[in-house]
């Protein structure tokens, strides 16, 4: 059973998500550094995630496409500004549907005798630009594409 917690407190411009993975952390970290590793993990099962770019060092890009079946796209973008492996990545993520609504994520990767603690801080521009992630369904989004995660690593 998962550990996801997900907490956004009220007025702050922060969201963060953490969960434990049967995995070591330079898996994790590769999980979400190599473009072959994204590909099978990012999005929802019901859709095909395209790795469009992903240049994994500080000031390299990254976009991912994900394709719904049914002719639907959303795509996503940023720029790297740190990677220490295995333990920290620094990048911004903007989906392309609402340009200009830039977030910067922090992912924290943490040995726990060989299980990985993985602390994900999303801080956004502004409290209305989190309450609207949050409206959309970015948790339950983000809880299945971790699920797959943690079905990637597991085969891995």
């Amino acid at each position: 059973m998962s550990d996801l917690k997900v907490v956004a407190d009220p007025g702050t411009q922060e969201i963060v998500i953490t969960r434990t993975f049967d995995a070591p952390r330079e898996l994790v970290f590769k999980a979400f550094t190599d473009p072959d590793a994204v590909r099978q993990w990012w999005g929802q099962a019901s859709s095909e995630t395209v790795v469009d770019q992903l240049e994994a060092r500080p000031g390299g890009r990254w976009r991912f496409v994900e394709r719904d079946g049914k002719g639907g796209e959303d795509a996503f973008h940023g720029v790297y500004h740190d990677l220490q492996a295995p333990e920290r990545i620094v990048y911004t993520f903007e989906y392309e549907g609402m340009p200009g609504h830039v977030l910067l994520e922090t992912i924290v990767l943490e040995d726990q005798d060989g299980k990985t603690l993985m602390t994900d801080s999303s801080v956004y521009q502004s409290v209305a630009d989190r309450d609207g992630m949050l409206q959309s369904g970015m948790e339950s989004g983000a809880a299945e594409s971790l699920d797959r995660l943690d079905d990637y690593l597991a085969r891995g």
